[in-house]
Order: structure tokens, then sequence, then C-alpha cells
């Protein structure tokens, strides 16, 4: 049990805000069940920082919550002998910041490099690993020179598209009759958009106007886009990994997820809305995969330099296996991949998020 004060940071500017709320609202039950006082600050669509005032609870009763204002203005200052933070201009201590934060401006290393200036402790990944997580395409390029391997992919960059349009139409439809277009820089499967070719080999007119489209649909949230190949037939598998307070890592047990019947993939639907695949933890896999998995998820958290926590996504095919992404604020939610392979690890919610802590807390910000 512990009396440490925590600013839990939540909401945020990104179109994954509700579900970091959802996350936020389990985390906050957990913190408090091991002792610890919150202080709860939401981060509004519009990007104000607020105090929140309502319960976990309140931000369970919608089905996609959203927070747009707060009883007090909250202000991260960089002045690290503050301790905290001001409300409403009075000082406030903090002991240590959970940034449930998911996606631009708080997963991607701008959260993080405030706090580091405000001198607190944080979970999760410093500054230069959360950006380099959160951006897929020079993810890819460090996984690769880790000898990591890594989905097969085409960068689309500024105005590549516009000057170079017949070299990327080939090069992407080298890859596969099925590829994936993304937003670089965003999660939740936000901005995603599935392409199949047709047979015959040449790519036709219907393929081109598509991929067209889904980059149209991506850079709406991102001028940085992917395209990435499709793994036919792969099974899609994660596996968790986390640092204690002595900075040991250790992975989990990993999970599957099979998308259910009348979606394309695991999109933000399938994932939030609708049910719309079985989470088998753990998952069922040949020994030496598994081996595998957790070997290939342990190196990826020390190649990309992550602190704290991250979750590891793969594809799997046979013993093929494959990194997809690598996230280093995964979600919180009861329904989230993270917490649930723990559970089956043996280590329960609460126990998992008060590890945490103490992690951050033990590691404190600044150069390591």
């Amino acid at each position: 049990m512990s009396d440490s004060t925590v600013a839990l940071v939540f909401g945020g500017r990104s179109s994954e805000h509700s579900i970091s709320c959802i996350s936020a609202a389990a985390v906050w039950d957990a913190l408090e069940a091991t002792g610890h006082t919150v202080l709860p600050i939401a981060v509004t669509p519009s990007g104000a920082m607020v105090r929140y005032d309502e319960r976990p609870s309140d931000l369970r009763g919608v089905e996609l919550p959203i927070v747009v204002e707060g009883s007090a203005s909250v202000v991260f200052t960089t002045d690290p002998t503050i301790h905290g933070v001001l409300v409403d201009g009075e000082p406030v201590r903090v002991d240590v910041v959970f940034p449930v934060l998911h996606g631009p401006w708080g997963e991607d290393g701008t959260i993080q490099g405030l706090l580091e200036l405000a001198g607190l402790p944080y979970v999760g990944s410093g500054v230069l690993a959360s950006a380099l997580c959160m951006d897929k395409l020079t993810l890819k390029q460090v996984l690769q020179a880790a000898q990591v391997p890594v989905t097969p992919w085409v960068p689309i960059v500024g105005d590549a598209w516009t000057r170079e349009r017949d070299e990327l139409v080939t090069r992407i439809g080298e890859l596969t009759p099925v590829v994936f277009v993304k937003p670089s820089r965003a999660g939740s499967s936000v901005g995603i958009s599935r392409i199949e070719q047709a047979g015959g080999g040449t790519l036709g007119v219907d393929f081109i106007g598509a991929l067209e489209a889904a980059l149209d649909d991506a850079r709406a949230h991102d001028p940085r886009v992917v395209v990435e190949q499709g793994m036919v037939g792969s099974r899609e598998i994660e596996c968790a990994v986390r640092q204690d307070a002595n900075g040991q890592v250790s992975v989990s047990v990993p999970a599957e997820i099979r998308v259910r019947e009348g979606f394309d993939f695991y999109d933000f639907d399938a994932k939030y809305i609708a049910d719309g695949a079985e989470l088998i933890v753990p998952a069922d896999l040949d020994p030496r995969v598994t081996a595998r998995i957790q070997a290939l998820a342990e190196r990826c958290f020390r190649a990309a330099g992550c602190e704290g926590l991250a979750r590891v996504d793969f594809f799997v095919r046979d013993e093929q296996v494959v990194v997809n992404e690598v996230n280093t604020m995964p979600g919180f939610t009861p329904i989230s991949m993270f917490p649930r392979m723990w559970e089956a690890s043996g280590v329960p919610y609460a126990d998992l998020i008060d590890s945490l802590v103490g992690e951050a807390m033990a590691r404190r910000p600044g150069l390591r």
C-alpha cells in the first residue's frame, strides 16, 4: 500500500480521447484500491487541462465519454522546484504522473517532454522511445537494424505521392494482393483502410482508386503514411512487456485476437463498439513459437529504448513470427489485452498498476 499522490492524466486531443477516458476509469479504481491518492487531470479535446471532479463511474457512464470541462485549470510548469502542478494557480504536490493518453499529443513523447521539464516521474517510456514507437515508419527501420522481422512496407511521406506516384504504385503492387494503409502516428486502428487487389496481377483502376481514397483517409490523421503488406492467413498475436523497480524486464503469456465474421480487420468499431473480435488469453501456440514471441517482444522493448511497459503486436503463421507494432501506452480498459495478458500471467490488475507506479518512482525523470 502507498500514500503517494498520482496525477492521472487522461482524455487528450487525439481521436482516442474516449478510449483514454475509459482506460483511466479502470486505472483510477486500481490506484485507490492500492492506497494511492488520485489527482484526476483531464485533457479536453481542445487541449485544455482541467481538474476532473467526478468519479471513475462517470467515465464509464456513456459508450464513448468526452470530457470538455472541469472545476479548475491545471498547469504543468517547467519549474521542477514546484514538485507538482498548479491548480487554479495554486501549487499541488504530485509524487508521480500516470499519463493514460493514447495517440498524438500524449503517447508520442510530447507529454513526456513536458513532464521531464517539470521534473516529475511518470509511468511509461521517455521522450525518444515514445516518439519512436508512435511513428510506425521510423520504428520499422530501427527494428530492422536490430534484426527484428517486420511487415514489409512502403512509406509515403510529404509530396512523395505527387512526385513518385507511378513508382509507389508499382512498389505497393509488389507487396501482396492485400495491403493496409495506415497513418504512421495514430492508434486504435483509426484511419486505417484494407485494400484487396483483384486477380490478374495488374493493378486495376479500382485498386488505384481505392488506394488514393485510403491515402486521403490516412492523411486526415497524419501526413506520414505507411502502406503495409497484408499478412494473409496469419494469426494476430500480442505480448505484454513490463519493467520492475529494479529495472528487470519480464514478458507475459501471449494472447490472440480473432476477428469475428463481418469485420475486415480489427478496426476501431471491432475493438470498442461492436464486440467484433474474440480475445483468447493465453493464445494456443506451440511452445517454441511462444518462446520466440516472448524473446522478440523483449528485444523490441530494448531496441526501441522502452521503459515501464509496452505491448508488442505480431503476425504469426505456422512458425513464422513478424512484428507489427510496439505500443508504449496500451489500453487499460476492462477488455484491453495488456492487463488481461498480465492477469493470465499471475499479475492481477491492481497489482500491475501499483507496480508500474513503483517503477516510475524508482526511475525518476532526466537522462538515464
